[in-house]
């Protein structure tokens, strides 16, 4: 009889780090989602001020991100436990018709009141109020299309499309004009989230093996329609195309100078105008002295100063914050929880031996980390402001859950290229190293050798 491995007796985990061992995710993937939780937790509590904000304290905010945060860990747990990719696969199908149904109620600015209702925030419509909760579009648009792509794309590898007579017509049809539909609807309500979630879905496209060529005349036209419509917009004044009424905010953005000594200069102080200019760059300045303020190793947790004067900084700002009281070291962390992040997201979707798993978590973790990228640009001055949070850290309660659903999509899927995974990490060690045995023997450790 052949020896065929080894075990050890009486070494059984229990409890606590027996949980951990029987967790099948990737744990890469769970350590990630656990840290950037703990930093949100950390960070929100700390970056709401003493002062009342409205009706809220505190302990309001902390309270109500520890819900949404306990909402969020149940969707990640419950859609890790899916053992099935055939029902993601299922789902995913819906992706185009539930954001086009969605981003076109927005368009249309439909309000029948206690049921469905689209709300303006800011000067944008971003949000429909169904029976009382809030959901932002735009964050279940970009999960929704990923997953919507990776549906299609499968389904054209496999040849299980059902419109259009040649290759060239299925990608039109399931892919191209998608695309192009959804980002149309979303300029409606907001430039910037147009142009990110057309980004993202190229990329995907391009996980996906589509051709090159095809994919950058597609982004060309895209871009040249863009120009097409701010254009023609610009030229009437907003007479034509009068729905897409935030392209003048877009405008606004992309030429304004956040300088506060450049835009004061010669401005009477404490004059109508003075505050006026004020208010237009208090954000976007302070989030730059935020980041200058903070320099190696930050204030220390609760010392922000910033806070004070950013009134949502634990959103569209969370970066600019962390900096302040952490340091450079402190946003170099979140930087490398979010590269870990693509990393071990792109060894995953190597490793599936699904296409449709492939392309799912490859499009979900350009997705996430792309936005985390965004965030921080805007935040340190490279780029206009946006609007877009950091996924899992930001307060914002729909947009957090969002990011969960992708998170949990992702860990389920890693479940199948765990065994993978383990084998070519496996493969990276030494075959057999005899100070093993050393180290055990003097550790007392009991081992049985199992024979055939």
């Amino acid at each position: 009889m052949g020896t065929t491995g080894r075990k050890r007796t009486g070494t059984q985990k229990k409890g606590f780090w027996g949980f951990i061992d029987n967790i099948e995710g990737d744990k890469v993937v769970w350590i990630i989602v656990f840290l950037l939780i703990m930093i949100s937790i950390l960070a929100i509590f700390s970056s709401t001020s003493l002062l009342r904000q409205g009706d809220k304290d505190r302990m309001d905010f902390i309270s109500e991100h520890l819900v949404v945060v306990g909402i969020g860990l149940g969707l990640i747990f419950g859609l890790y436990n899916i053992k099935k990719i055939g029902l993601f696969r299922v789902l995913s199908q819906l992706g185009f018709g539930l954001s086009a149904v969605l981003l076109s109620l927005l368009a249309l600015h439909v309000r029948i009141p206690g049921v469905i209702e689209a709300e303006r925030i800011n000067g944008a419509w971003r949000t429909l109020n169904i029976a009382g909760f809030q959901m932002h579009v735009f964050e279940v648009v970009k999960v929704a299309m990923v997953l919507y792509l990776a549906w299609a794309i499968h389904g054209y590898k496999e040849k299980r499309l059902r419109y259009g007579n040649t290759d060239l017509q299925k990608r039109l049809i399931y892919m191209y004009a998608p695309i192009l539909i959804v980002c149309v609807l979303t300029l409606m309500g907001s430039g910037s989230s147009a142009v990110f979630i057309g980004a993202i879905l190229i990329a995907t496209l391009l996980i996906g093996g589509m051709p090159f060529k095809e994919i950058a005349l597609a982004g060309v036209a895209g871009i040249a329609a863009l120009l097409l419509i701010v254009g023609v917009y610009n030229a009437t004044d907003g007479k034509v195309f009068k729905k897409f009424e935030r392209i003048a905010t877009m405008n606004s953005r992309l030429g304004a100078n956040y300088d506060a000594a450049v835009r004061l200069k010669d401005v009477p102080e404490r004059s109508r105008e003075f505050y006026r200019i004020l208010g237009e760059i208090k954000q976007p300045y302070s989030a730059k002295i935020a980041v200058h303020e903070g320099k190696i190793l930050g204030k220390n947790s609760g010392n922000s100063t910033q806070k004070y004067v950013v009134s949502n900084i634990y959103g569209d700002y969370m970066f600019s914050f962390l900096v302040e009281e952490y340091g450079l070291i402190g946003g170099i962390i979140v930087i490398f929880l979010y590269v870990s992040l693509l990393a071990r997201g792109s060894t995953i979707a190597r490793l599936c031996n699904n296409e449709y798993a492939k392309i799912a978590v490859g499009g979900l973790s350009v997705l996430i980390t792309g936005q985390a990228f965004m965030h921080m640009f805007v935040n340190v001055d490279i780029g206009p402001m946006t609007g877009q949070t950091l996924p899992l850290i930001s307060h914002g309660s729909f947009a957090f859950l969002v990011f969960c659903i992708a998170f949990g999509v992702i860990l389920s899927i890693s479940r199948m290229a765990r065994k993978r995974i383990k084998a070519e990490e496996e493969a990276a060690l030494p075959i057999y190293d005899s100070s093993i045995d050393d180290i055990q023997a003097s550790l007392g450790i009991v081992e049985q050798i199992d024979n055939d």
